[in-house]
């Protein structure tokens, strides 16, 4: 049985932190390390961590320096065959790494396996809808415009795959996976250099298998961070991979404002979502074309949003995410059929 790495960064988790960790201990799947990535975390995360008994748990600290500094840290540490990763604040069902061990053994050209993810909010609640993408035939272009894998804690990656990446600046001492000068967007970006560098594939498990964490608060200069970010992404790729650039660059800029519309809906922001809505069919309208219905429906709902009066858009919200978890439900259980 090969070893599985576990890898959580641990910052200001102190709520979460114990169900994380206890969600990994309760896998099916038993031969695995779990390595407590303690990026300087001021709260009491840690030492809720230390009162969990068990010789698979290792805890490594380090000053603040970020979450993907505190994964090339893991990595570094690893000693599993697969490298997995759980945001502080996330949680996994039970048969997790078992599902994705299977794929990966019977699966010799997958490098990457990773799974749907269902939602949940602070309290744990289900929210009754996913996050599902394509997870067959995934291309550079798809990873830059829609990111299939979802969030950080869904992935569960073979070593050799990191060791394909594997980078070291001039002033560095030490490798590096996941790029530290990068926020809010290092996932993408490590997954897009995964994909151009190497021939190892990504393939999805049609299954909710992680439960992601939404919080409340979030603000409207997060997300313009966020679409910033991409920036700082394409011309970080132009440099090396010049033609993936060249043939998705708008179209990578569209989806990221389209996210950002979504995400601006979030916060109740009407003003920002229609702005949004627009600058994105403005870079790249065929968006209109590729994901029509989604596109639409992120349009209706910013002008709703900035339009209507604040309880009636709110109802219309609860049912329209009421619709679509349903949609949602129905489609992952035709995939596992």
């Amino acid at each position: 049985m090969n070893k599985v790495s576990v890898i959580i960064p641990v910052y200001k988790v102190e709520k979460y932190i114990a169900a994380t960790v206890e969600s990994v201990l309760a896998q099916t799947y038993k031969n695995f390390e779990l390595l407590l990535i303690d990026d300087g975390s001021p709260d009491n995360s840690i030492e809720i961590c230390k009162q969990i008994n068990d010789p698979r748990i290792k805890i490594i600290r380090q000053d603040n320096q970020g979450v993907s500094a505190a994964r090339n840290t893991g990595i570094r540490d690893a000693q599993g065959e697969y490298i997995a990763f759980l945001d502080g604040d996330d949680l996994w069902v039970p048969e997790k790494l078992e599902k994705h061990v299977l794929h990966l053994e019977t699966s010799p050209h997958v490098g990457v396996s990773f799974s749907y993810s269902a939602l949940i909010d602070e309290t744990g609640t289900p929210l009754g809808i996913y996050q599902i993408a394509k997870t067959k035939d995934i291309t550079t272009d798809y990873i830059m415009c829609r990111n299939p894998i979802g969030n950080g804690s869904t992935p569960v990656i073979r070593r050799e795959v990191f060791e394909a990446i594997r980078t070291r600046n001039e002033q560095a001492t030490e490798d590096a996976y996941f790029d530290t000068e990068l926020h809010n967007i290092e996932d993408v970006e490590c997954w897009l250099r995964m994909a151009i560098k190497t021939d190892w594939h990504m393939e999805g498990l049609p299954e909710a298998l992680t439960l992601y964490r939404i919080h409340s608060q979030g603000h409207s200069a997060s997300i313009l961070k966020h679409i910033n970010s991409l920036e700082k992404v394409i011309e970080k790729t132009r440099a090396y991979a010049p033609e993936v650039i060249a043939e998705c660059e708008n179209p990578a800029r569209a989806y990221y404002l389209r996210f950002g519309a979504r995400r601006a809906l979030s916060i109740n922001e009407g003003l920002m979502a229609t702005e949004l809505f627009n600058k994105a069919l403005a870079t790249y309208w065929r968006i209109l074309l590729e994901e029509p219905l989604r596109t639409l429906l992120t349009g209706a709902a910013a002008y709703l949003l900035r339009l209507l009066p604040k309880t009636i858009y709110q109802q219309m919200e609860a049912v329209a995410l009421k619709t679509t978890g349903a949609s949602q439900k129905r489609r992952i259980s035709q995939e596992q059929a």
